[in-house]
Order: structure tokens, then sequence, then C-alpha cells
């Protein structure tokens, strides 16, 4: 018999009558990491060291408020007879994909008033996106969300994963797929080819376009195991669809810019 421990406390500390939640600690930490590898190679490809703090006071407002929208419009028949709840993001409700939408448009907006090449900027925070992918899901892991369907706790332990991580997955009488896990680790080894990929000197646009299609392949898959998803019509889920189409998308600009650009610009040029 397995003694299993208590879940860890979602709240990591309370000033006064506010509690600060480890998901926002974790996704806030995820955020730092990311902006210190993005800014450091901006510096080194030519870019104003204040280039990225300026592009990130627009993009993360304004990713939350994508990942809370998108998420609101597939849980419409949730909302519709409460619609003051929609802005109550305190009690969950964000999804990565509407995120990654937002800062796209905002970066593409930003990078055209600075004139500066879109995709030059999206290659260089390609890996950074990735980096703040790969944390920001062991918030999922705190607060026991995300995860996928019922597994054995042999299961578990078959994937030599630490036993705290395996007493998390413990919820309400079962142990569940550690989801948040694979996309992680998922994330982690597209950070270590995209950084790979830096040397290569790949044509402007084929580092974010990897991303793309390295992050929507696995997250294809990975939320094919989930119990929460989010559903376009009956049984199609919303993350695949939008994966289908970013995979899709990826590859026809990278097939595109190969054919039809003669001596397209490649990511060390200044």
């Amino acid at each position: 018999m397995y003694s299993v421990l208590a879940a860890i406390d979602p709240v990591a500390f309370s000033l006064g009558p506010i509690d600060v939640r480890w998901y926002g600690v974790i996704i806030a930490t995820g955020i730092v990491i990311a902006f210190l590898v993005g800014q450091k190679e901006m510096v080194k490809r030519g870019l104003h060291p204040d280039y990225l703090t300026d592009l990130l006071i627009w993009a993360v407002p304004l990713a939350i408020v994508g990942a809370r929208i998108y998420y609101v419009m597939f849980e419409w028949e949730n909302y519709k007879d409460q619609p003051a709840q929609i802005i109550a993001i305190w009690n969950g409700g964000i999804a990565i994909h509407g995120a990654l939408i937002a800062s796209v448009i905002v970066a593409y907006v930003f990078t055209k008033r600075r004139n500066t090449p879109f995709l030059k900027v999206a290659d260089i925070l390609a890996p950074s996106i990735l980096i703040g992918q790969a944390i920001g899901r062991w918030g999922n892991f705190i607060n026991q969300e995300a995860h996928g369907g019922e597994v054995s706790r042999q299961f578990l332990e078959n994937l030599f994963i630490p036993d705290w991580i395996i007493n998390h997955m413990y919820i309400d009488g079962a142990y569940y797929h550690p989801t948040f896990l694979y996309e992680s680790m998922w994330s982690l080894a597209g950070i270590i080819i995209l950084l790979l990929l830096r040397k290569v000197n790949l044509v402007r646009g084929e580092m974010f376009f990897f991303y793309m299609i390295w992050y929507s392949v696995g997250r294809f898959f990975i939320e094919g195991m989930r119990t929460d998803s989010l559903y376009v019509i009956g049984e199609l889920r919303a993350a695949q669809l939008v994966s289908v189409i970013a995979i899709v998308i990826g590859l026809a600009f990278i097939i595109y810019r190969r054919v039809a650009i003669k001596n397209p610009p490649r990511y060390l040029d200044k």
C-alpha cells in the first residue's frame, strides 16, 4: 500500500488578505527567464537593449486578455447567462493558444511600428516562447489541472519520474497522466533544438516556423490525452484543430520562402 502525501498548497504565500498562488509565481518566473534569454540574443542581433522590454509591456497583458477571450469563446454556454464571470480570471480559465495568437498579433504590430522585420524578432524569440511554456506548465501541476486520463501508479513509476510528481498526480482517489510534464519535456527538447539551430543560420522565419510546427505536433498528441479540452464541434478538440492549422501554415511558409524568394535574409544577418 502506497502512502500518498497531501497535495501541494496552491498558495505560495499571503500578503495580508491577498493570496499569491504558485501558478502566478511560476508563470512570472517563466516570463522573466524567457525575457533574459530573449534580450541577450536581441542585443547580439543588433537590437536596442530596451526593445524587448517595450514589446513585453504590450504583449504580456494582451496575451492574458487573449488567453481569456479564447477560453470564454469555447465555453460560452457557461458564461452567456453570467457575463460578470467573463472577467473573473482569478477563478481559472485561460488557454495558451489564445495567448500565443494575441502575442503574435501584438508583436507584428509592434515590429511594424518600429520598422523591424517581424520574422527577425519572431526567430529570436522562438526559444524564449518555449521556455515560458515549458516552465508555465508546472503551474498546472501545482493546481492539479490539465492532466490526462486515469492511469495506474505502476504506469507512472515506469516513467521513472520522482515520487513527489507521482504523489501529486493522485487526484480524488485516482492517478492521472501528467500531461503537463509531457508538454514541458517536449518544449524543453524544442528549446535545445532551437538553440542549436541558431548556429545553422537558417532562412529568416524558419526558427519561428519550426517552433510552430514542433510545439503543435507535440500539443496535438498530448491534447488527445487530456480530460479538460475545449471543443469546437462534437469531439473535435480546439487545440488539435489549431495545432493542425499551425503545422500547415509553418510548412507552407518554409516551402514558399525557400522556393519563391531569391537570396532570402538569414537568421544571423544584422
